[in-house]
């Protein structure tokens, strides 16, 4: 060890441990050592924070464009969405959270201010807790600056550390002047950190008007010795971080938190903040609730400074563009892949992207389309706010949900109507037409914001055609037209449905083409171009379109019937199923979902799936009656056993709303099978024999001959009775 020409302390590290110069023989910047480990906040009963990004500057002020943002302050709801019950955190005594010997481990000890290893021992010696950084000169300090009994700006008395993080350490403290309550001072962790005091003066800027049930609440900010301290409630439970130890959480449950404390970034977006750090270490639970702690890192959307984050969660454009909202909704999706999975590699080799071959997402199909869509390396195809992000994830939950237990979990759509009109029930045998899908398909929703909503309501009593030629002059401008409805996206999106309704589907297309150039990530664009392609008798690229609303909106299931039925129409039977199986799971106001469902099972020889499905229509349904009719058709198939008959024969006589000749048709198709598997017992009134089956089907083609309209059909019954009516003597 060499002394310091200057001052004459002690060179270690190659600074003097008094003064900080460098001898004259050693160079200011030493080579740079190998780059840290990606660094994680430890999780902590107080606010802890990540490391400063390095040469992050620079912000996006917003997400996507035109995106609705989530309202002010929020009421907190149930944890769990009211849909799924998450266990309880017993709430932790603050003074069991105190640390007995409090230290940062070496391999947490970085520069303050260019990001490398520092205080690390070395040849079998400890490293140093205090010193200067080899690399840059930049002094630091890892230890605790307040003692247990120190009284802070005379009125909080330290207790102890509760934990350490990027910006400083936590203590704990009585507030002796408020009813003696625990509160939490974060201090700095570098006290010679120029950044990390312009943060924390930042912090008490703005952090104090911050109140929102899901953020820890910032009480005051103090100056203690030279230092400046945070004061903050005491959140006392367990990090979602150490939740997810030892074993990935339920994805139901992990959707749960997202949309629990996805109110309170809406929140802080909705002030142009962002939090730029969230990861499962800043959650807490206690008790039912969430908070968000580690308010170090939150900045204004267009301010500038270190940018705090952790490797694995931050967006990739956040060294070039800074922090956005789009950013923030990066961190939650990233943080939802880490909490529901074993993802290896997330802060290295996988650090923006999603690992292929993930069991969990093959299963959980639009949880994966979520966690892509949250994670998509172009901002401006994320999530546009926090509020569509929850709304998102409430229907991936629901779908979750129904689909592990059967029992449906409806809920109404901001986004589409509901079915226009049921598709594909006079019938089980065959695909729905084109014409015929596009006319039952749900619409989507017309934004009430849009300047052309109120006119656009006009033109509802009007044929397509006539609807076309009205659009199009509202379009280019014609007389009369305002300007902000010529220029409505809404208003093209209503031309182009007008056009495919009409046959002018290459009008359509142009209106489409002209839409998409000016926002290619508008998922509407997408759901007309696959009606579009439906209407030209193009399924594989209609299945595409919807495919790709899909992967938009994996919350809504308007795109997955859609995809259902343009995979029926290309002859993908096996998905179409998938999709008509999982819609009418989990809403079974869908009726077009149970009746595709039964085709697909009927295309798959499985007799059995298809009544199943044709069953679970309610009683409540308009279609009940029509799903009864498909059922019992369906039972007398070439196949049935005279099970079938039996069952096809209790539900026709359960059926009151069937006019007469509906149900004199029935009967015949039923008392037909049973001459081919004559059943057990008697069968609608007739003994299980064919002279009595025969009797039947007599009286039922007579029946029928009565009610026909026309003289020719009633001769070709009253044959048909006399063919079937068994030899008698009379």
């Amino acid at each position: 060890m060499s002394a310091c020409a200057s001052c004459g302390g002690a060179i270690e590290d190659g600074y003097c441990t008094v003064c900080g110069l460098a001898p004259a023989a050693v160079s200011t910047i030493a080579p740079s050592p190998p780059a840290p480990p990606p660094a994680t906040s430890t999780p902590s009963s107080g606010n802890g924070s990540s490391r400063p990004s390095a040469g992050s500057r620079g912000s996006r002020s917003s997400g996507r464009s035109g995106s609705r943002r989530t309202s002010g302050r929020s009421v907190r709801g149930h944890l769990g969405a009211g849909l799924v019950e998450i266990p309880p955190v017993p709430y932790r005594d603050p003074a069991s959270a105190i640390l007995a010997d409090p230290q940062v481990p070496e391999n947490r000890r970085f520069c303050g201010n260019c990001d490398q290893p520092v205080g690390r021992g070395r040849d079998g010696k400890p490293g140093l807790t205090e010193g200067f950084c080899r690399n840059c000169g930049t002094r630091f300090s890892f230890t605790p600056k307040l003692l247990t009994g120190d009284l802070v700006a005379g009125q909080y008395e330290v207790l102890g550390c509760l934990a350490f993080g990027g910006l400083g350490w936590i203590y704990l403290a009585t507030d002796h002047n408020v009813s003696d309550r625990w509160v939490v001072l974060k201090g700095l962790l570098n006290t010679g950190d120029a950044d990390a005091l312009a943060a924390a003066v930042a912090e008490r800027q703005f952090l104090a008007q911050v109140e929102h049930p899901n953020i820890v609440r910032i009480y005051n900010f103090v100056q203690h010795a030279d230092a400046g301290y945070i004061v903050m409630e005491y959140v006392g439970g367990k990090s979602l971080k150490d939740i997810r130890r030892p074993a990935p959480v339920p994805v139901a449950h992990a959707i749960a938190y997202a949309i629990e404390v996805l109110p309170a970034l809406g929140y802080l977006h909705d002030r142009d903040l962002v939090y730029c750090d969230f990861k499962p270490d800043n959650v807490i639970q206690t008790e039912e609730q969430l908070k968000l702690i580690d308010m170090g890192g939150v900045r204004a959307t267009d301010g500038d400074g270190p940018i705090y984050g952790t490797v694995g969660y931050q967006a990739p454009e956040i060294a070039s563009e800074g922090p956005s909202v789009s950013s923030d909704l990066f961190t939650v999706a990233r943080a939802l892949a880490v909490m529901t999975f074993d993802f290896k590699g997330f802060q290295g080799q996988y650090k923006f992207t999603l690992p292929d071959g993930v069991p969990l997402l093959a299963e959980q199909e639009s949880f994966a389309r979520l966690l892509r869509r949250g994670t998509h390396t172009d901002p401006d195809r994320r999530f546009g706010s926090a509020g569509e992000m929850a709304e998102q994830l409430t229907g991936v939950l629901r779908e979750v949900l129904a689909v592990v237990d059967g029992t449906p979990r409806p809920a109404f759509s901001t986004l589409f109507s509901p079915e226009l009109q049921a598709i594909g029930t006079e019938s089980v045998d065959g695909h729905p037409a084109a014409q015929e899908i596009i006319a039952g398909l749900p619409m989507p929703q017309v934004d009430r914001a849009d300047p052309a909503a109120g006119f656009l309501a006009t033109f509802a009593a009007l044929d397509p055609a006539q609807r076309a030629a009205a659009l199009l002059t509202a379009v280019t401008g014609g007389a009369g037209v305002p300007a902000e409805v010529a220029e409505s996206a809404e208003a093209k999106l209503a031309l182009a449905r007008a056009r495919i309704d009409s046959g002018d589907l290459e009008g359509a297309g142009e209106v489409l083409a002209e839409l998409a150039a000016d926002d290619p990530a508008d998922w509407r664009i997408a759901w007309y171009n696959g009606l579009r392609s439906l209407a030209s008798g193009d399924p594989a690229a209609a299945r595409g379109a919807f495919d790709a609303a899909c992967d938009e909106l994996p919350g809504e299931l308007a795109p997955k019937l859609a995809l259902a039925f343009a995979s029926e129409v290309a002859g993908e039977a096996t998905q179409a199923m998938g999709y008509y199986r999982l819609v009418w799971t989990v809403d079974r106001s869908y009726i077009s979902a149970a009746f595709g469902l039964a085709r697909c099972c009927l295309a798959g020889k499985d007799r059995p799936g298809a009544i199943e499905a044709l069953s679970q229509v309610p009683e409540t349904s308009g279609y009940y009656t029509a799903a009864q009719v498909a059922a019992i058709r369906t039972s007398v198939l070439p196949g049935f056993v005279p099970d079938d008959l039996i069952d096809a024969a209790d539900r026709l006589g359960k059926l009151r709303a069937l006019d007469e000749e509906k149900r004199q048709r029935l009967t015949a198709e039923i008392l037909h099978g049973a001459l081919e598997h004559p059943p057990s017992g008697k069968i609608l009134g007739c003994k299980p024999d064919e002279r009595s089956v025969r009797f039947g089907l007599e009286r039922c083609y007579r029946a029928q001959a009565r009610l026909a309209p026309d003289r020719k059909r009633r001769i070709e019954l009253v044959d048909m009775a006399n063919s079937v009516r068994p030899r008698t003597l009379v």
